[in-house]
Parts: C-alpha cells; structure tokens; sequence
C-alpha cells in the first residue's frame, strides 16, 4: 500500500462539527477531518488523505474557549473542550438528530440533560513498559501511544485515589512486560479494581497486588474477574437495592447519569403493571422499575443477573424474575411478549437489530428505549416505526461530557393498527 502523500500547510475554512467531536472541512480531494478545530475557523493544517493535523488557528470561532485539562489535545480521553457551552450543547443534540433524519425518522427531540454531575466514576487505564519504563495513563486519539496523566479533572472525587493505585499496581507487574487495561470502579464501600492482560499471577505478584489493595484501601482487587482479594464487597446504591457488581461489571459512567436515565425510564414506563428489561444488566432499571412493578430480566451475562437476583430481595419491591438470554442470538419473541404492558431495552453500542424487529411485531404497548449510539439507535428506532410504533420523545443525556458520546433515552407507542406487511408476517 503507497503512503498517504502529505499536504504541509494548507489553509482551510471548518464548515462543521463531526460525529467524532473533529472539525470538517472540504480539502482538495473531500471532506477532512481535523481534530480539535472548529466550525467557522480559518486553520493551517496537514492533510493526509481524509485526516489532517491542525497546524495553526488563523480565525478562530466566537465559540473558542480555553481547554481546562493540561492534556486536551495529547490524551485521547476528550475530544471537545475548547467549544463554549451552548454550542457544544448544540452539536451532542445535532449527533441525535442528524442520526434521525438519516434514518428518514421524525420526532419530539428536547434539549441536552447535563448529567455529567460530579464526574465519572469509571476509567479504563492503560500501562505499557516502553524500554523496561512503566507507563500509565489514556492512550492517544487513534493510537495505541499512552499518554501519561498525573490526574483526570472529568474524574469523580470518589476517584482520587485510582490513577496512584494504578500506577502501583502496574509497577508491580512490571517484570511480565505485557500490556495491562486497568478497570477501576467508584463504589459505595471503596474503589473497586479489575485488572486485564497481566496473565496468571505468581505467588509473589499476588501478595504484592494484595499489599497494595491494603495501601490504598481497595474495596476489591481481581485479575480479569477472579477476585484477588476482596476487604469489603463492592455496594452500588440502586433504588431500594444494594447491588454487589461482579468485577468489570458495566455501570453507567456517572451516578448523575444513572440516577437520570433511570428516572426517564420509570416515567415512562409508569403505570405499568408487568415489565420486561432487555439487556438489563445488574438491573439499573429492573430494580427501580420494581418498586411498581413486576419485571423480567433479561440478559446473557451469568454473573450481572446473579447480582441483580440477590440485590432484588429486598422489602418493599415486586417479584423480579431473571432469565440468563442471548437476544442477539435469541431474542425474545413476540409471542412471549404478550404478557407486558411495556418493556425496556438498553443494548451495547451495537444496538438490538436481532430483538427490534420481534420488538416490532410485538403488541407491547409502550417501549422504552436507552442507547449510547445514535446511530443504532436511529437504526432500531426505524424498525419500531416500521412495524407500528410512534416514536414520542427523543431526549439527548450528556454524561460523556467532552466527548463525541450522547445516551438517548426514547419512548415508543404502538399505533392502533399495525401495517399490512406485519400484519401478514404474523399470519
């Protein structure tokens, strides 16, 4: 494959925002992205092919202001710091809309939810051994090239102590030289930490990474899920419920963004007197949603769903059902959705396409639907309106602040009568 030949110095006009928070412009041959530049400015740049490398700002934006982390620009961790608020409110919300109207989809989109709170409780950190030297922090925009950070100012304060504990523990697992993603949790009873890559652990690496939990008063310390030891369980406040997460378990970036994504879905699912979660994890919403009904969880991960079965004995909440399902190989059909008044969905990044079209042929009255990726979202969204449904709200929830990341919570309504071609599917 040739190199990409590199234009030095060449002045371009930014005439928009990109989904990847990168400055577009047109470029002798197309469109090229240039990170951190901005709609409206005047720049210098390199170009290589679609991408370019921004040189110098020769007319700013009256949206420009000044980054507040050290390491914007180096770190790849945020991708918009420098565009003022309402403008950066403004594109999050234009990510939703610009995925809907792809899709050819209308609805009512509100504004941007802040729900960035007190910060992100958390991070996945890298650690690398570039010649025999420890290495931690985030890597680089589109590379593998770890940045060292001394603090992350988008972190909770109940992170304070994880890039030091990641440090250690790294350091001490140095002599195996291979790269090593640290997962580190923000829980009620402490940090709680799960390392990847490392490999099997030796005696002396074990007591080690034990000596270290104790230092920095870990709540947990495990090796890709295997706990290595546990001085108190790890507690995460849902609702009513305590949840004890296994180690790595997904959980929203957030408390804020939890709390208000959970509070969208129990409104809109209000009312309701059985309920089904699709992909529903250690239940951030089956047990909100408990507290007014009664719900099925499904979910494929074993260990989210023993979780949420032993968080969900709690007084004052209806019975809860968990059923361990694969819905992107099996996904629940529409007869078996009979008995619901409403249900939930909340895949990964890559969206439900396997459960919304049993979704669409279904006679649930009202769904709910959480995605952190417009553009499945937009996709799933396009196969409920083909089969029925009304697409009500859309609601953009900012709790990926500086990055090009936007959860959606939407509400769906079955019309009175479902379209012929459904119809005849359905026999």
């Amino acid at each position: 494959m040739r190199p990409k030949m590199i234009s030095l110095n060449t002045r371009l006009t930014i005439g928009r925002l990109g989904r990847r928070g990168e400055g577009v412009a047109q470029g002798p041959g197309g469109p090229v992205f240039i990170p951190y530049a901005l709609p409206h400015e005047t720049i210098i740049a390199e170009i290589g092919g679609e991408r370019g490398t921004l040189v110098e700002v020769l007319t700013p934006s009256p949206d420009r202001i000044a980054p507040f982390c050290p390491y914007f620009s180096r770190c790849g961790g945020c991708a918009v710091q420098t565009l003022a608020a309402e403008a950066y409110a403004q594109w999050k919300c234009s990510l939703v809309t610009g995925a809907l109207q792809r899709a050819a989809l209308k609805g009512e989109i509100s504004g941007l939810a802040d729900a960035h709170g007190v910060g992100r409780r958390r991070a996945t950190f890298h650690a690398r051994y570039p010649q025999g030297r420890t290495k931690v922090g985030f890597t680089q925009a589109r590379s593998h090239e770890i940045v060292e950070i001394l603090f992350c100012p988008v972190l909770a304060p109940s992170m304070g102590a994880a890039l030091p504990a990641a440090r250690a523990l790294a350091q001490a697992l140095a002599g195996k030289g291979k790269p090593l993603d640290i997962l580190v949790t923000a829980t009620a009873s402490g940090l709680d930490i799960d390392l990847r890559g490392p490999g099997p652990l030796s005696e002396g690496e074990t007591q080690s990474l034990i000596r270290i939990a104790a230092d920095f008063n870990l709540a947990r310390l495990s090796n890709h899920g295997v706990t290595v030891i546990s001085r108190r369980t790890p507690v995460l406040v849902m609702g009513r419920a305590l949840v004890a997460p296994p180690p790595g378990a997904f959980l929203q970036a957030t408390e804020a963004g939890e709390e208000m994504l959970a509070a969208r879905v129990c409104a809109h699912t209000a009312g309701a007197r059985h309920i089904a979660d699709l992909f529903s994890g250690i239940g951030t919403f089956t047990l909100r949603m408990a507290e007014f009904a009664r719900v099925d969880a499904f979910d494929h991960d074993e260990a989210a769903l023993r979780a949420l079965k032993k968080a969900a004995h709690v007084e004052g909440l209806h019975e809860v059902r968990v059923m361990q399902r694969d819905l992107f190989k099996r996904p629940l059909l529409p007869q078996e959705m009979s008995s619901y008044e409403a249900a939930v969905f909340d895949p990964p990044r890559a969206g439900a396409a396997q459960q919304a079209p049993a979704l669409a042929a279904s006679e649930v009255p009202v769904i709910v639907a959480v995605s952190c990726n417009a553009e499945t979202f937009a996709r799933d969204a396009a196969i409920l309106c083909g089969g029925g449904y009304e697409l009500l709200e859309v609601e953009p929830v900012d709790q990926f602040r500086h990055s090009p990341h936007v959860e959606i919570v939407a509400t769906f309504r079955r019309r009175a009568q479902k379209p012929r071609r459904i119809r005849r599917l359905l026999g």
